[in-house]
């Protein structure tokens, strides 16, 4: 059993995201940290790709290079066939913690993107106003962030990034915060705000089951110098709705994620390419990930 796609054509479609042997280091000398190391990595428009790997490993720094906010120490990185050199507004970061204003209401929160766009004041506070609908909060525009619960700022942020329409959207353990109850609650809101806005998804996480929730594909990097270590794809029919968890189907490819993250190939060896399906179980494709 196949997911459905986003966009039909969307694995032979040019990358929305490409990286070709970067490398990412901090620092000089003997104190120099090598975060990541020679990695590749392909993301398709409107594919749904979360990063797992240790802590340390350099999915936060990775989020950062594509962001533009993190140079590049060695390789290439382009989105959308552009190199990436800063931040740019085809790119929308969701963060561990909310960055809202605290003195701005929540509709004025919303609106600042479009402001720095230079749009009128009627233009700002009617599309504001429609993003704050789809994220459920069109009743709270007028409040301040300080008033709203975690998962209320952690929807306003979502709202301010996705207002401004970008390309990608990269987003570093947004959930991490929140209680198991509204975590999966904000993990179903990022999926129907996914499939609404036809968005590129690049998405941080510690939490396995998440990553299976959301992804179309799930890129497992190894400890510190960070290298693609495997690249498994998430086979499993859409819309998700949360009865997946307890399938059988999820449980396989739990499994699957868990060996890979304690047990797995390590880079320079064989890397690993999985499909679990629902009713064929498991075929696995052993082939070389990293050079």
């Amino acid at each position: 059993m196949s997911a459905a796609p986003l966009l039909p054509d969307a694995t032979a479609a040019s990358a929305a995201i490409e990286l070709r042997g970067v490398d990412i280091h901090f620092g000089d000398g003997k104190t120099a940290v090598r975060a990541v190391s020679e990695l590749d990595l392909d993301v398709a428009p409107g594919q749904f790709v979360s990063v797992l790997g240790p802590s340390g490993c350099g999915k936060s720094t990775l989020i950062g290079a594509i962001a533009g906010f993190t140079p590049l120490s060695a390789g290439e990185l382009r989105v959308d066939g552009r190199p990436v050199s800063a931040p740019g507004p085809d790119r929308g970061v969701v963060f561990q913690h909310h960055t809202l204003f605290p003195w701005k209401t929540v509709r004025s929160n919303v609106e600042f993107g479009l402001k720095m766009r230079g749009a009128g004041a009627r233009e700002r506070r009617e599309t504001a106003l429609g993003m704050l609908d789809s994220v459920g909060l069109a009743d709270f525009a007028n409040h301040y962030p300080w008033q709203l619960s975690g998962g209320m700022q952690q929807r306003v942020s979502l709202a301010r990034v996705l207002v401004n329409r970008p390309r990608v959207t990269l987003m570093d353990e947004p959930f991490c915060a929140l209680d198991a109850q509204t975590r999966l609650s904000m993990q179903e809101l990022l999926l129907a705000l996914w499939h609404e806005f036809h968005i590129t998804v690049v998405f941080v996480t510690h939490d396995v089951d998440e990553a299976i929730f959301l992804s179309d594909r799930i890129v497992v990097l190894s400890e510190r110098p960070g290298r693609v270590k495997a690249d498994l794809t998430v086979d499993l029919p859409r819309p998700r709705t949360r009865d997946l968890l307890t399938s059988i189907e999820f449980m396989r490819l739990k499994r699957e994620a868990l060996a890979l993250l304690f047990d797995g190939p390590e880079p320079g060896g064989l890397g690993y390419r999985g499909r679990t399906g629902a009713s064929s179980g498991r075929t696995l494709d052993l082939q070389s990930v990293v050079s």
